[in-house]
């Protein structure tokens, strides 16, 4: 699993912010592509979507809660998510949506028109 690291910048010396790539999955339907992205314990209060320069960017915090007492042991991490994707162009960035569902984050990214099949009309 990849893990990229942001550095603080702020002045304080803090355990730098750690970031887990999440699983994802595209499937192409129809008129859409549907990216679907795993986030365990983010919900979407603690999601960040952006696109710039053809870059799709997605950064998940978790709200995990905190732990009583002595941890024996734990699989679990702690680290939030990011993961950023190349656009292809055909895709229009200004209708993408997105919905957040038990942990799996599912963007529609809409072809834009101008790459649609469409039928020509013979007069």
């Amino acid at each position: 699993m990849n893990t990229l690291v942001r550095e603080n910048r702020n002045g304080i010396q803090q355990r730098p912010e750690q970031y887990v790539m999440p699983a994802a999955n595209v499937r192409e339907d129809g008129d859409n592509y549907i990216l679907q992205v795993e986030m365990p314990g983010v919900n979407k209060e603690g999601l960040d979507i952006s696109v710039e320069n053809n870059e799709l960017t997605i950064t998940g915090r978790r709200s995990l809660p905190q732990i009583e007492g002595t941890c024996v042991h734990r699989e679990s991490r702690p680290d939030n998510f990011r993961r950023a994707f190349e656009l292809d162009p055909s895709i229009d960035t200004g209708k993408i949506a997105a919905k957040m569902e038990q942990g799996v984050l599912t963007l529609t990214l809409p072809k834009a028109e101008q790459v649609k099949p469409r039928k020509i009309t013979v007069q």
